[in-house]
């Protein structure tokens, strides 16, 4: 009797066992695309509004502010703005006037992007 070819394959230990079938025949065209591009673009487009906003606000500690960077905070729902604050104002009293004047500088980025949901800003201020 001739032994059965797919016994002696099914035998066979290989690294690639216990793997899922999905990642092995995953296609290069089944990745997500352009993610990193997009979201340093919303960053972008949010730094440019917040900007315009701050400039823009009758708050003059908030006019003394410029963004330093915008980058998502865990993802895109939520954003971290870093704001630079003069060394006579403080980063104390400048994070008490962003966050009093959260709600319009929502609504600024608001009218500024284009998206389904806006995202929540959270502010750190640092002393230059």
């Amino acid at each position: 009797m001739k032994p059965d070819p797919k016994k002696a394959l099914a035998d066979e230990s290989d690294p690639d066992d216990g793997t899922d079938p999905k990642e092995f025949h995953a296609k290069p065209w089944d990745a997500p695309k352009q993610t990193a591009r997009k979201v340093a673009q919303l960053c972008r487009q949010v730094a440019e509004a917040l900007h315009d906003a701050l400039a823009a606000c009758a708050d003059p500690v908030l006019q003394a502010a410029s963004v330093l960077s915008v980058t998502p905070a865990p993802h895109t729902g939520r954003l971290c703005v870093v704001l630079s604050a003069p060394a006579d104002v403080g980063a104390t009293a400048m994070l008490t006037a962003a966050a009093r004047a959260s709600g319009h500088l929502r609504g600024e980025v608001v009218r500024a992007i284009n998206r389904r949901y806006a995202p929540e800003l959270t502010f750190e201020a640092v002393e230059v």
